[in-house]
C-alpha cells in the first residue's frame, strides 16, 4: 500500500480498522491468557486478589469515624498513626474483647509450636571481605 497517495479520510479509516482489529485481538489473548492461568493453577482472577490469607474481620475502629476500621494486617492506617503519636493506647481502639476476658475470668495460655523456645545462636564463620565492583576474582589472591 502506498500510504503517500492516500487521501486523509481514506487514512483515518484504515487507522480505525487498525485499532478494531488490534483491540480485539488483545482481548481474544487476553482471554486466553487467563482461562490457560486459571487451568494450571485453579485460581481465577477473584482468588487471585484476595490474597493468600483472604479477608479478616476488623479488630480496630475510629471512634470519630465508625466505617474506618482496620483488620491489624499491612500498615497502620493515618487517623490509627495520628491517634498512637498523640499518646493513646492500641487498645482504645479495639472493637471486640474476648468473651473470657470480659467475664473476668482467666484465658488459656496459647501453646507455642514444637520448638519455638529461643536456642542460642551458633557462632557464625569468619567473612570473608567483598570484592571491590569491576576486580576479578581470583585479583586478591594475585596481590
Amino acid at each position: 500500500m502506498n500510504f503517500k497517495s492516500m487521501s486523509i479520510k481514506k487514512l483515518v479509516k484504515l487507522k480505525d480498522q487498525v485499532e478494531s482489529a488490534l483491540s480485539s485481538k488483545v482481548a481474544e489473548t487476553k482471554r486466553m491468557l487467563q482461562s490457560n492461568l486459571t487451568k494450571l493453577t485453579g485460581f481465577g482472577t477473584a482468588s487471585v486478589r484476595g490474597g493468600a490469607r483472604g479477608k479478616v474481620p476488623p479488630k480496630y475502629r475510629n471512634p470519630d469515624n465508625s466505617s474506618e476500621t482496620w483488620a491489624g494486617r499491612g500498615l497502620k492506617p493515618r487517623w490509627l498513626a495520628a491517634a498512637l503519636k498523640a499518646g493513646k493506647k492500641l487498645e482504645y481502639f479495639s472493637i471486640a474483647e474476648s468473651k473470657a476476658t470480659k467475664k473476668g475470668r482467666k484465658t488459656k495460655a496459647k501453646v507455642g509450636r514444637k520448638g519455638s523456645a529461643k536456642r542460642p545462636r551458633k557462632a557464625r564463620a569468619a567473612v570473608r571481605p567483598r570484592r571491590a565492583p569491576g576486580s576479578s576474582p581470583g585479583a586478591s589472591a594475585q596481590a
